[in-house]
Order: structure tokens, then C-alpha cells, then sequence
């Protein structure tokens, strides 16, 4: 991957032979590098942005492109922009999601733990009350945000980055007044939450239904389309969604499972 590229035109990916992704002002090249072709390829695509450029009588900040290897074992191929050689990144910013060239998560879930902590440190010397009425409506929207991916790619993969973003929240769970005494899950109960961890489960399976009942829609099961998505994220429990998720195999789909055909 190359970029980003601080620019923006219809024509820009005329005659690309890799991929060229684009958002608001950002650009990414990327392709397939794993052999002499494809460094070749990306080259050219590269000679040919410095072509764009110089006819739009534009200029790229160099500064800002560089090169992320996606490939273990990478040999660090070096490119050229212009006459400037490209430097080789070793983690970039894609839409505000800090991203390494193995595509871990781990520096992503720090800096949004930071950023939660942050707020949620706001919140405790700023506000005076510690009643749940006012805590729970603060922390649930300023700081969970932060530390709930609001897409699957950047969800923990490791334990010690889910432990790091479950602290938040037994932070902010262990700030109201009456609950301070009693363990993580004791707090939840009271509080009417779940465990972060159960929420990424909850949605991850939710999203799972909403692929396979798109394919049902128009295949032979047509007992997976009597739910909709909206009625199932707010009526069915993880217990029962996970029951669905279990029935399913990459061969079959058990039409006898009482979760999805009631």
C-alpha cells in the first residue's frame, strides 16, 4: 500500500493498474507485490500519478507518502515518486485506524484507550455528583465509543488488548457511588450492562444473521427471512443468537432451530 496522497479527481484513476482507493481528500495505491510484476506494476501507476500531477500543474507532499508492506518476509521493494524514493512505514493511519504492516490491532486499542481514559478523567474531575443517573449517560456517550469498534476490522485480537479496553469500563462502572465494593460483574448487573467482550460477540453475530439472511432472501431458506435484523437486535438475547450461529455450517443451515423459524 501507498499513500496517502493528498488529492482528489475524476480522472485520477484513468488507466491505474492496481487499486486506488479514495476518501475525501486521502488516497491509497495498493496491489499485489509479490512478485517482480506487481513491484513493477505499482511503479508505473506511480509514474503515472507524477504525470497526473505535473498536467493538473499539481504537487504531492512527499512527505506524507509512504510505503506500507502488507507481506511477511517482505524484501522492502523501494519506490519512486518523482525523484523522490518513497519511505517504507511500519504503521498507518487509514480513516483514523492506526494500521501495521501484520495488520494488528494492539496500537489502535492503545491509543483509544488513552483517549477514553482521558475523557473518562475529565468526567471525574469535572462533574461532582457519582450517582448512576448522571455516570452511566456520560460514559455511555463520550467514552465507550472510543473503546468499541464501530467496524469488526479494528476489534481486539489479542486478550491483553480486550483486557486493556475492559479496564475502561471497570473504571467507570467502579466511579458510582454504592457500586464501589462490589466485583466487575456484580457492576454490570446492577447497571444493566454487558461486559464489552459479550457486546463485540453480540454484534459480530448480529452481522452474521444479516449476511446469511441477505443470501436467504433469494435461496431455498426461507425461514431465516421472517426476523428482521431490527427486531432481532432488540428482542433476542446473545444466548439465542449464538444458538443460531452455532446451527450453521459452511454446507448446511438447520431449519429446525427454533431461534430463527418460531
Amino acid at each position: 500500500m501507498v499513500g496517502p496522497f493528498g488529492c482528489q479527481g475524476n480522472d485520477l484513476d484513468d488507466g491505474a493498474e492496481c487499486t486506488l482507493s479514495k476518501f475525501a481528500d486521502d488516497t491509497k495505491l495498493g496491489g499485489v507485490a509479490d512478485r517482480p510484476e506487481g513491484h513493477a506494476a505499482i511503479q508505473r501507476d506511480l509514474n503515472r500519478l507524477e504525470k497526473w500531477a505535473d498536467r493538473n500543474l499539481m504537487k504531492f507532499n512527499r512527505g506524507k507518502c509512504q510505503v506500507l508492506p502488507l507481506r511477511r518476509n517482505d524484501p522492502r521493494h523501494q519506490y519512486i515518486l518523482g525523484a523522490t524514493q518513497l519511505e517504507i512505514s511500519l504503521a498507518e493511519k487509514a480513516l483514523e485506524l492506526l494500521v501495521d504492516t501484520k495488520l494488528n490491532m494492539s496500537q489502535q486499542c492503545a491509543l483509544a484507550t488513552k483517549a477514553a481514559n482521558s475523557i473518562l478523567g475529565c468526567i471525574g474531575r469535572s462533574v461532582a455528583s457519582r450517582s448512576r443517573e448522571v455516570i452511566l449517560p456520560l460514559y455511555s456517550a463520550l467514552v465507550r465509543p472510543y473503546i468499541e469498534p464501530c467496524v469488526q476490522s479494528w476489534a481486539p485480537q489479542y486478550k491483553r488488548d480486550m483486557d486493556i479496553l475492559e479496564r475502561v469500563q471497570h473504571r467507570a462502572t467502579k466511579m458510582m457511588k454504592g457500586l464501589e465494593h462490589l466485583s466487575y460483574e456484580e457492576r454490570l448487573s446492577k447497571l444493566g450492562l454487558f461486559s464489552l467482550e459479550k457486546r463485540r460477540l453480540r454484534k459480530d453475530l448480529i452481522n452474521v444473521y444479516k449476511y446469511l439472511r441477505s443470501w436467504a432472501t433469494s435461496s431455498r431458506w426461507p425461514c431465516l427471512s421472517r426476523a428482521g435484523p431490527d427486531d432481532l437486535q432488540r428482542s433476542l438475547p446473545t444466548s439465542t443468537i449464538l444458538r443460531f450461529f452455532v446451527s450453521v455450517t459452511p454446507l448446511h443451515v438447520n431449519i429446525n432451530q427454533p431461534a430463527l423459524c418460531c
